[in-house]
């Protein structure tokens, strides 16, 4: 148990080790026509609203609660899916950082001082896949349900057993922050902010914690791909679904906006700071987010993720709230968390 334990423990290293984006029209080129027929974008119009959590149910980083101001902007209107990322990969020849190997030098910097050195078969390809439990175990153990798997990335979600053959309207997963990175600068697009990401999920809607309102995603009709059931062993599949879900498969929000709630994880632009909020000025225009990253229980860097994802739920991961943030390394795959890409509107007189 000791040698699965620390596997596991070099495992995460691999995948949890280690711009913001553009404002000058220059850095946005022009959207490839493949990309634009697939994800047609949305303009969310410029406004203000409260940030941050909206009652007492959030988490310590979510407050306070404070004024955020934005210009107009577009996002996509769903996830990226793996037609949109082929396409990508096609164009540029890319490979993923679930694709390469990582060198001893390189994970050694990413665990504490002191730990024996890895063995050989952890610096292969690979990235961390979810795979539920036979019973209930302690929630505060994640090892219990991810697994490090050799060969697993965005071709292959599961295992290099696995396929996204059919899936072309799936969300694609196993994508760190750079590779999201890269596929938006070829795209002519950027991350979004945090704060962009946010108001965009709240759909036009004031002091709700839904995208599409008040109504908890347990009752009802479902509105969100997330966990039913007890996690992370039994799932209902009430929603339909047991893994990952087509984009576009429930009711958008008021910006017309699919999956701003469950499927996958959603990558941000900014750097995780969990005191972030208390520092912000109220009312500022357009926040990039934190200067610097700050995880008081982990000093690597990270950026944001928004969302929730297809494991999240009451017992476990109430991500699907709107102010709900999550952090990971850049470098993170995981096979629940993919992205969305924003655009800037350029005004001429400002």
């Amino acid at each position: 148990m000791k040698q699965v334990s620390t596997l596991f423990t070099i495992s995460l290293a691999i995948i949890f080790s280690a711009c913001q984006p553009g404002s000058h029209p220059t850095d946005e080129k022009d959207i490839p026509p493949v990309v634009e027929k697939l994800n047609p974008m949305v303009l969310i119009p410029g406004g203000a609203f409260e940030m941050g959590a909206d009652d007492d149910t959030g988490m310590p980083d979510e407050y306070p609660r404070h004024l955020v101001k934005l210009d107009s902007f577009w996002i996509d209107g769903h996830e990226v899916t793996n037609a949109e990322f082929s396409a990508f990969v096609a164009a540029t020849g890319y490979v993923t950082t679930a694709e390469q190997p990582i060198s001893k030098a390189e994970l050694m910097q990413t665990l504490p001082p002191g730990s024996p050195e890895p063995d050989s078969a952890m610096l292969l390809p690979g990235s961390l896949v979810f795979v539920p439990t036979q019973e209930a175990v302690d929630l505060n153990d994640v090892s219990q349900w991810w697994s490090f798997v050799r060969g697993a990335d965005w071709r292959h979600p599961n295992g290099p057993n696995s396929s996204i053959e059919g899936k072309d309207n799936y969300p694609v997963v196993h994508v760190s922050w750079n590779d999201a990175q890269a596929y938006a600068s070829w795209a002519g697009k950027r991350l979004p902010t945090e704060a962009e990401w946010e108001f965009a999920a709240r759909g036009a809607l004031k002091g709700q914690p839904f995208p599409w309102g008040s109504e908890i995603p347990q009752e009802g009709k479902s509105k969100a791909n997330i966990w039913s059931g007890h996690f992370p062993y039994e799932n209902t599949k009430k929603d339909g679904f047991e893994g990952t879900a087509p984009v576009k498969s429930f009711a958008p929000n008021g910006y017309q906006l699919y999956d701003m709630a469950g499927n996958v994880w959603e990558w941000t632009a900014d750097w995780y700071n969990s005191d972030y909020y208390a520092q912000e000025t109220p009312g500022r225009l357009n926040p990039q987010g934190a200067n610097a990253p700050h995880d008081p229980l982990d000093p690597e860097p990270k950026r944001v993720i928004r969302g929730g994802s297809f494991m999240c739920s009451d017992e476990y991961c109430r991500g699907y709230r709107v102010s709900a943030r999550m952090k990971t390394s850049p470098t993170s795959g995981l096979s629940n968390l993919g992205f969305r890409c924003a655009r800037s509107v350029f005004r001429a007189h400002r």
